[in-house]
């Protein structure tokens, strides 16, 4: 008799611990309403800083933009030639891979749901930093633009001129 009555209230202990376990991480990741941009702190190899802009609306993404430009202001995404070379050996290009990488961010609102896309890898490291930049940066509310030291665990010694390193 003493189990019916003490079962009830241990379960009802639990579940009441397992929404107060999640109710502190709901609240840090609320993100507050506003325009949020992150971008690479210098131009890469090829000349272009990768970045990423979201709003914000009522604690809930609604605007992604991922892209990169060059010293005048070009965006990557425009430039037809790059496409059609990367798009013979990648099978994707910027244009494609740029919108899709912000989609997932839209509808995952969160880095973690953001699939890799195959032939944009590195594209896809340097999206998550930014995107992991640009939520603290929603998250506090701060709205000056956060420049990101793009870290690039792709590149190893030789890589650049083809070999493998050791």
């Amino acid at each position: 008799m003493k189990l019916r009555r003490v079962l009830p209230v241990v379960l009802s202990l639990l579940c009441a611990l397992s929404v107060a376990g999640c109710a502190p991480k709901a609240a840090e990741r609320r993100l507050k309403d506003g325009y949020y941009t992150a971008e690479a702190a210098i131009f890469e190899e090829h000349g272009w800083k990768e970045f990423v802009t979201i709003c914000v609306r009522d604690g809930q993404i609604i605007n992604v933009e991922y892209n990169a430009k060059n010293r005048t202001g070009f965006l990557k995404s425009w430039d037809m030639v790059y496409m059609r070379e990367m798009n013979a050996v990648s099978h994707t290009y910027p244009n494609q891979y740029t919108r899709l990488y912000a989609q997932g961010l839209l509808e995952a609102q969160s880095p973690d749901g953001v699939d890799l896309i195959t032939g944009a890898t590195e594209s896809y490291e340097t999206f998550m930093q930014l995107a992991d930049a640009v939520m603290y940066r929603a998250q506090t509310g701060d709205t000056s633009v956060s420049f990101v030291l793009i870290d690039e665990p792709w590149k190893q010694a030789g890589d650049a001129e083809g070999g493998a390193s050791q």
